[in-house]
């Protein structure tokens, strides 16, 4: 009687909510997008993490604000902006970024390339970090607060370890792993560095670093020598700034402003980016006929169910993202595809049946790879198609090996009082037991599987790439390379960002060089109404809840994937450069 009770109320609660939220949609239906003034000044005020994939979206009532804008949202922000007449300048504030370095090199590209409008840029920094620094270079002006430090210092890469940890819980976990450099797991079986996990950081910071000294020496008209000798005296006051040329001006934001209208000849009318971003691309000028679909992949590979469509923040589900891929296929309108990828790989099964599908795509219409922050195992796997793959310079790429982890839970159920009795019939049917640790029998059995799974992955990029499989096995072993390096050792074909893939797809697509698109985003923008239509589960929300704090503090980790134990094409999830 209580759970028809608790029930009822649920039943009636989740239609109370329905057409609330229905009631708002249809109010911002109603919503006519802004009429731009003249002498309009875009806003772009970006902090935190900048995705890929437009997260779900919240009305106010519920504590949601403006739409997060995405990478792709910028692209074509700036475009039109750069198009408008009405927009005769631009004001950056990046506060607290926490993109990677491959996405803020998009949106400094970008800003570039409005810049050659000849409209003025101006920055407005507050306590910036090195990223918030690194996209503020294309300005015309960089301003800082009187007070405002600068955390420009240098760059570090910090892993965390937890083996003394888990000893004391009595918790084991078992990895075994194809390449050398494949340390996917170190961080449950080690408490420090590999040699050969560090001989990769300091490739990649070495090369994250030149790249952040180079563009700082072309911004500021300094040599790198100069600008390597001046972060080393780094954090910076604002006047310590000021001094070694970093910045422009100490001003409080409303002086900027002033220096601005002055610029402008006119009094400035500020409009914000969240709403520049409902101006549609036809009131620019900037739609064409002929329609490019983006199919954005984002988050750890996993299979997911038969009710995913592809829209989840966290996750890259094979169902749900070949459901995109198949929708896209069958659309006689799409004369072209860009597939953007930001995945650090997961479940090796699910990498499979994503290559499978994208290789069917292939065939069906044409198609480039772009690569964001990351491309890297089963996100580099499900890119090998054979179509052009596009990264930037400081994508995490490659990691082309396999690995297999499961956790020995004993130890701590000893500590918990927890004990397990079990019927088993089969050799080997405890192979995946959280309360078994691997006999060398069974450890013999996996070490043949993910040697046969590796021979795979690296014959599938070998062909791919159309090199022989004894030039790419050296370039595999697990190893995680820069889209720079990649480039040099013919793992991807172009250095560059959405601009180069779509330059590349129309080629391919016989769409004229000078003819504008019309960019298809996949999946769309989704509300909360249309999620609670689809009738979630609440145990799938509680999953991704939990999966998403976990990630939070270990990175990016299948876990549901990784406690049931299985082969994963999997990137090191550690790879972070501050």
């Amino acid at each position: 009687m209580v759970k028809f009770i608790l029930g009822l109320v649920t039943g009636v609660l989740l239609v109370f909510l329905t057409f609330i939220l229905l009631f708002f949609t249809l109010l911002r239906f109603r919503e006519k997008p802004p009429v731009i003034a003249d002498n309009s000044v875009l806003v772009l005020h970006l902090s935190g993490d900048i995705p890929e994939k437009p997260p779900l979206e919240l009305p106010g009532i519920l504590g949601g604000g403006d739409a997060t804008l995405t990478v792709s949202d910028l692209w074509m922000m700036l475009r039109k902006a750069a198009a408008d007449p009405h927009i005769r300048a631009l004001v950056l504030e990046p506060e607290s970024l926490g993109a990677g370095w491959a996405k803020l090199e998009e949106i400094r590209a970008d800003l570039e390339q409005f810049h050659k409008t000849g409209k003025p840029v101006y920055a407005y920094l507050r306590a910036p970090s090195a990223r918030d620094y690194y996209v503020a270079l294309p300005a015309d002006r960089i301003y800082l607060g009187d007070e405002e430090p600068v955390y420009l210092k240098g760059l570090r890469a910090e892993i965390m370890y937890f083996k003394k940890s888990l000893d004391k819980l009595g918790v084991t976990v078992e990895v075994e792993h194809a390449g050398k450099y494949k340390d996917f797991g170190d961080m449950f079986t080690r408490s420090d560095m590999s040699p050969e996990t560090r001989e990769v950081i300091t490739s990649l910071v070495t090369n994250l670093y030149g790249n952040l000294v180079d563009r700082i020496a072309a911004a500021r008209k300094k040599t790198p020598d100069q600008v390597r000798a001046i972060v080393d005296q780094g954090p910076f006051t604002a006047q310590q700034a000021l001094n070694a040329g970093l910045v422009d001006a100490l001003r409080f934001e409303d002086q900027m402003w002033g220096e601005l209208g002055d610029k402008m000849g006119a009094r400035p009318v500020k409009i914000a980016a969240s709403q520049y971003a409902m101006v549609s691309p036809e009131s620019a000028g900037l739609a064409g006929h002929s329609h490019i679909a983006l199919i954005v992949g984002a988050g750890d590979i996993v299979r997911g169910g038969p009710g995913d469509d592809g829209s989840g923040e966290s996750s890259l589900t094979s169902y749900g993202f070949n459901k995109l891929l198949r929708e896209v296929g069958g659309d006689s309108t799409i004369r072209g595809v860009v597939v953007r990828i930001d995945s650090p790989g997961g479940e090796a099964s699910a990498s499979d049946e994503i290559w499978r599908e994208m290789n069917l795509l292939s065939k069906k219409k044409p198609v480039v790879i772009s690569m964001s922050d990351v491309a890297a195992s089963g996100g580099y796997y499900m890119a090998m198609t054979g179509d052009p793959v596009v990264a930037y310079p400081q994508t995490e790429t490659g990691s082309i090996g396999v690995v297999f982890g499961k956790p020995d839970l004993h130890g701590l159920y000893d500590k918990l009082g927890v004990t397990k009795d079990a019927v088993q019939l089969g050799k080997h049917a405890d192979i995946d037991s959280d309360y078994t640790g691997l006999t060398p029998e069974e450890r013999e059995i996996l070490r043949q599987g993910i040697d046969e799974n590796y021979r795979d992955f690296v014959g599938k990029v070998a062909a791919s790439r159309h090199l022989s499989y004894d030039r790419t096995e050296p370039l595999a072993q697990g190893r995680v390379w820069l889209g720079s390096q990649a480039k040099e050792n013919g793992l991807v074909d172009e250095l560059g960002g959405l601009d180069t893939a779509i330059s590349l797809v129309k080629k391919k697509a016989n769409i004229p060089a000078g003819e504008n698109v019309t960019l298809m985003v996949y999946p769309p923008r989704e509300s909360l109404l249309n999620m609670l239509l689809k009738r979630s589960t609440g145990a799938d929300a509680l999953s991704a809840m939990l999966d998403a704090r976990l990630q939070q503090v270990f990175g990016r980790v299948p876990f549901h994937a990784w406690m049931k134990g299985g082969m994963l094409r999997m990137m090191p999830v550690w790879v972070d450069v501050r």
